[in-house]
């Protein structure tokens, strides 16, 4: 657990920040939550307004950004990349998971997208803001999610958590700190989360003993705010909201990054106005045990093929 700064993480995290290009000063992870194209390039916004949306995550967590696109943009084509096969990415090295993101946007961009959401934390904190400008708009899902938190929390003490690798890149306390720097912050990582949805076990009892174990400290902190910052973790509200009790507001980023996903269409004139008939496209890079059967039982609707590639 960690208040403020994480007193754990020893290695200078500076060195996942970009520099920005007016100011020379020191950008932290996801403080870009996103990054926008120049207007002229990639063609005219009419001839892109028919293509897909593009999402990728390590696994099936980024389903949750998918399911508030659709009901956000239910006449968007979504094409859903899931990297199963190199999970959890919150363990990986910030080198590693940089790589990972810009094969992932190799893919997602070879399917002729028009925008691309960046459904991971992990990704969102090491990867988005070292990344070059594509020639279409990038979102990331870490800053609207701290922006749903410092506007619903009412005794500004607001708790995260996280993979292993997005607690110790500081970058929900930055993004936090940036909105509002009165916040008290508490930190805690939970990598485990991640094996467990991915596993099927969203109500078991080992879940719960595992969601016990992690937020054990959290009533001694008083927050009234939890932030579920990893989008794995909202298919595990249920024994999350039960180990924390009512007192405390759970905020994930996957429905405030679909109104920054439509906001952006909007602005740059590719928002699709159908009011229907949107479809998804499943691709991931190993065909994880129960994977369908999750991504159903979540999304509320078929998923009429999951492609390996």
């Amino acid at each position: 657990m960690t208040t403020g700064r994480p007193g754990t993480d020893k290695r200078d995290m500076t060195d996942d920040y970009t520099r920005d290009n007016g100011s020379g000063e020191l950008v932290p992870p996801d403080s870009k939550s996103v990054l926008l194209p120049d207007l002229e390039s990639g063609g005219t916004s009419s001839d892109r307004r028919g293509k897909p949306i593009g999402v990728f995550d390590s696994g099936i967590g980024g389903l949750t950004v998918v399911r508030e696109l659709i009901e956000k943009l239910p006449g968007e084509e979504i094409i859903y990349f899931g990297d199963t096969a190199r999970l959890p990415y919150g363990t990986k090295s910030p080198e590693a998971v940089l790589r990972f993101a810009r094969e992932n946007l190799a893919f997602l961009k070879s399917k002729d997208v028009k925008l691309i959401v960046v459904a991971c934390n992990t990704a969102s904190s090491l990867a988005l803001p070292r990344l070059d400008k594509e020639d279409i708009p990038l979102v990331g899902v870490l800053l609207p999610g701290a922006r749903g938190a410092a506007a619903v929390t009412r005794n500004g003490r607001v708790a995260v958590i996280g993979t292993t690798a997005t607690i110790h890149s500081r970058a929900y306390e930055n993004a936090l700190q940036g909105i509002n720097p009165t916040l008290a912050i508490w930190s805690k990582a939970c990598p485990l989360f991640v094996s467990l949805v991915e596993e099927g076990w969203l109500e078991d009892d080992i879940t719960l003993q595992v969601a016990q174990r992690y937020l054990e400290t959290l009533p001694d902190f008083g927050a009234d705010t939890l932030v579920l910052g990893c989008t794995h973790y909202p298919l595990l509200k249920k024994v999350i909201s039960r180990v924390v009790g009512d007192g405390i507001t759970l905020v994930d980023s996957a429905r405030e990054t679909a109104i920054e996903v439509e906001r952006v269409l909007e602005e740059t004139g590719l928002k699709n106005d159908r009011e229907g008939g949107g479809s998804i496209s499943v691709f991931v890079s190993d065909i994880p045990y129960l994977f369908k059967q999750v991504g159903e039982r979540f999304l509320g609707r078929p998923l009429e093929r999951v492609e390996h590639l």
